[in-house]
């Protein structure tokens, strides 16, 4: 069984981790701090970028894996992916990369959420199905 859809949804997701752990560790390099942020409002907006990610991305992919494994409605499980990728890309780069964009980050947060809540409503309609 192939998963392409989550495939490239956690290629992107990875590739989008690394972007947002560079920053971090320039962050870091600038801020002299090898642990934790030192104060630096800026470093702690880039530590709590590529943390978020890591917090929600793990789940999401396993639903969307759960998803495209167990049922035959691709476009559904494409567009869920897109939300939530386009989600995390927006949330991270307000955090990491601006002032903390408000609509940035805004929008990452629907997005994320609504992302999840479409995963597990489609995974339960494939129990039910």
């Amino acid at each position: 069984m192939t998963l392409p859809v989550t495939t490239a949804l956690a290629c992107g997701l990875a590739a989008l981790l690394l972007v947002l752990s560079w920053a971090v560790i320039k962050g870091r390099r600038i801020a002299s701090s090898s642990i934790g942020d030192a104060g630096d409002k800026n470093l702690n907006r880039k530590i709590r970028a590529q943390g978020n990610l890591i917090e929600y991305a793990p789940l999401f992919v396993i639903l969307i894996g759960l998803a495209e494994s167990q049922s035959d409605r691709t476009t559904a499980v494409v567009a869920i992916s897109a939300l939530f990728f386009a989600g995390r890309l927006a949330h991270g780069y307000a955090m990491a990369f601006t002032e903390g964009s408000p609509t940035g980050r805004q929008f990452g947060i629907v997005a994320t959420f609504l992302a999840i809540g479409a995963a597990v409503i489609l995974n339960l309609l494939t129990l039910v199905s």
